[in-house]
C-alpha cells in the first residue's frame, strides 16, 4: 500500500483552495461554497473509507465476509459503487451531475439519521450551475482536482482547520451574504476566550451558522487539558445547518447535537417540553432582525419575553432574550455581539435591559470597532450576561457592571477592519 501524502496545514489549505477556486466557472461564491465543500467531504469520508479497506484487506486478506462485517462498524458506510473513485471513472459521462446525486443519496440512506438530509443540494441544477456542457465541465474539474488529494493522510484538526479555512476564504469573496454562515475569525476567538468554559460544560451557539464559534468554544475547554464539552446548536439556513453539520465531523466532533430551524419562532433543542438549558450561550446572531416573529411572541409557550416583548422591527433583545433563559439558572453565562443600539435604544428595549440590569446579570459590555464584519460597518459590542451574579449564585456579591472601550484597538483592511490580537 503506498504511503500517502502528509499535509502541513498551510499545505493543505493551499491545496484545498486551489482545487476549489479553479474550478469555479460562473457560480456566485456564497452558493459555490456549498458545492466545493459538499464535495470535500464527499471526499473525505470516501478516503477514509478507501483506507479502512485496505487496512482490513492487508489483516484478513480476500475474506470479503470478514471485512464487509467490520465495515458495518466503521464511521462512514460508502455503499459499493458510490464512492469518489468509483464515480471518478465516470466523470466524463454527460449525466455526472445526476450520478453525483444518486450516489450521495444512497450514502446518506446508508448512514441513517446520522447523515439523513445533508446531501440536500443538486449536482445536476441547470439554474444554479449552468447548462450542461458548463456544468460538466466543472464537475469534471471538481473530481480532477480532489482527485490529486488523500485526505486519510491528515488529521481532524488540519482537514478541519482547512474546512474552516475555505469557508472564511468564501466569506471574503460572498461580501454581505457572508454573515449567513461564518463570524469572522478575530471576532469569533475573543468571543470563545472572553466566554472561558470549563471542563463538563455543555455549550450552545442559537444562530450556529457554519459551527465555527462552536468549535472556538469547545478548543478552549481542550486548552484545559479536558475533552469533556457537548456541542449544540441551531441554524435557520438549511444550506448552512448543512455546512456546521460536516464541520463537525471533519472535526472530529459527531457527537454534536445540531438543530434546523428559526430558534426565535422554533426553538429546537428542547428537553422534557421545557428550553434545555447550558452552562454557556454563545452567538453572533443577526443584528436587528427586521422580520424575527413578534407577533407571536406574546404567546411563547418558554415564556422567554417576561422581561418585555421585543420591537417587532429589532430581533436583537428577542435572541438576548432566548440566550438569558437557556443559560442555566445561577451558574450559566451568555456571550453575544450586539449593534450598539442594544445599550441605548429606548421603549420596549429600555424595559428589557432594566429588567436585566435589576436582575444584576450584565457583567460586562466591550465596545469593538465599526468595520469588523462585511455585513456591516457600524461598531458592535460583546455583551457578556452571568447568572452566577443571580441570588443564591457564586458571584451574588458582584455589582459591578464592567465597561471596557476597544473601539480603537483594530488593523485597517480593504474591505473591513481587523482586530489586535
Amino acid at each position: 500500500m503506498t504511503q500517502p501524502i502528509a499535509y502541513t496545514q498551510e499545505n493543505l489549505n493551499r491545496t484545498l483552495w486551489n482545487a476549489a477556486d479553479s474550478s469555479r466557472m460562473n457560480v456566485d461564491a456564497s452558493i459555490y461554497k456549498d458545492y466545493v465543500l459538499m464535495f470535500l467531504f464527499y471526499k473525505y469520508m470516501s478516503d477514509l473509507h478507501k483506507d479502512e479497506v485496505q487496512k482490513l484487506q492487508q489483516r484478513y486478506g480476500n475474506n470479503k465476509d470478514r471485512i464487509r462485517l467490520r465495515l458495518k462498524n466503521f464511521r462512514f458506510q460508502i455503499p459499493e459503487g458510490t464512492g469518489f473513485h468509483d464515480l471518478l471513472k465516470k466523470k466524463d459521462e454527460d449525466n455526472i451531475g445526476e450520478l453525483i446525486n444518486i450516489a450521495l443519496h444512497k450514502i446518506e440512506d446508508a448512514n441513517g439519521d446520522k447523515l439523513e438530509g445533508l446531501f440536500s443540494i443538486d449536482f445536476n441544477s441547470d439554474a444554479i450551475l449552468g447548462r450542461t456542457i458548463q456544468r460538466n465541465k466543472m464537475l469534471r474539474h471538481l473530481f480532477d482536482d480532489f482527485a490529486k488529494i488523500d485526505l486519510s493522510a491528515a488529521d481532524s484538526d488540519i482537514i478541519g482547520n482547512s474546512y474552516m479555512y475555505m469557508i472564511e476564504r468564501f466569506g471574503s469573496d460572498a461580501g454581505k451574504k457572508a454573515g449567513e454562515f461564518f463570524t469572522v475569525k478575530s471576532v469569533a476567538v475573543l468571543l470563545a476566550k472572553l466566554a472561558a468554559p470549563k471542563p463538563g460544560w455543555r455549550i450552545c451557539d442559537p444562530a450556529c451558522g457554519s459551527g465555527g464559534l462552536l468549535l472556538l468554544a469547545g478548543e478552549e475547554v481542550e486548552k484545559l487539558g479536558s475533552n469533556d464539552y457537548a456541542l449544540y446548536g441551531q441554524e435557520s439556513i438549511g444550506t448552512t445547518y448543512n455546512l456546521a453539520r460536516m464541520n463537525m465531523f471533519l472535526h472530529g466532533k459527531d457527537s454534536a447535537t445540531l438543530e434546523w430551524g428559526d430558534t426565535l419562532n422554533n426553538p429546537r433543542l428542547t428537553e422534557n417540553d421545557s428550553l434545555m438549558k447550558f452552562d454557556l450561550v454563545i452567538a453572533n446572531p443577526p443584528f436587528s432582525l427586521k422580520k424575527w416573529g413578534g407577533e407571536g411572541a406574546e404567546n411563547d409557550i418558554y415564556n422567554r419575553f417576561h422581561r418585555g416583548m421585543p420591537p417587532k422591527t429589532k430581533g436583537d433583545y428577542a435572541f438576548i432574550s432566548h440566550m438569558v433563559e437557556t443559560a442555566k439558572a445561577k451558574e450559566g453565562k451568555v456571550v453575544v455581539v450586539v449593534p450598539h443600539g442594544v445599550l441605548f435604544r429606548g421603549a420596549a428595549e429600555g424595559r428589557i435591559r432594566k429588567s436585566l440590569l435589576q436582575e444584576n446579570i450584565i457583567d460586562t459590555v466591550i465596545g469593538l470597532p465599526a468595520g469588523l464584519f462585511q455585513t456591516t460597518g457600524i461598531p458592535v459590542a460583546i455583551l457578556i450576561i452571568d447568572r452566577s451574579r443571580e441570588p443564591g449564585g457564586a458571584n451574588e456579591n458582584r455589582k459591578n457592571v464592567f465597561f471596557i472601550e476597544a473601539s480603537k484597538e483594530y488593523r485597517s483592511g480593504k474591505a473591513q477592519n481587523f482586530l489586535d490580537e
